[in-house]
C-alpha cells in the first residue's frame, strides 16, 4: 500500500494495531512514546518526528520504504536507505558553547 500523507499512514498504523487487538495504550508502552502521541498519529497530524514513526512502525512488525514515484529514472527498490541520526546532526551544527 502506498502512504502519500500523513493521514494514509495513520490510517495504516490504526489498521496495524487494530489487527493485533492492541489499544492505543499498548502500541505507545511497545513503541516506547506517549499514548497521546499515537492518538495524533493515527489522526493523521502533519508534525511527527519520524523517529517515533519508525519506533512505532517496528512496534507493529512494519517497516518504511522509500522509492521513486514518478516512475522515471532507476528504480531505488531493494536498497535499503539509512535513517541518519537527527540528534548527531544537530549537535554536528550547534554553536559551540563560550
Amino acid at each position: 500500500m502506498q502512504v502519500r500523507t500523513t493521514n494514509e499512514l495513520g490510517l495504516r498504523v490504526r489498521k496495524a494495531r487494530r489487527s493485533r487487538s492492541w489499544t492505543q495504550q499498548e502500541l505507545a508502552r511497545a513503541a516506547g512514546v506517549g499514548r497521546q502521541w499515537i492518538v495524533a498519529l493515527e489522526a493523521g497530524k502533519p508534525r511527527v518526528e519520524l523517529d517515533k514513526v519508525l519506533q512505532t512502525l517496528a512496534a507493529l512488525d512494519m517497516s518504511l520504504s522509500v522509492r521513486d514515484a514518478r516512475g522515471s529514472g532507476p528504480s531505488d527498490a531493494g536498497i535499503g536507505i539509512a535513517v541518519p541520526d537527527t540528534d548527531a546532526i544537530v549537535d554536528a551544527h550547534r554553536d559551540p558553547p563560550p
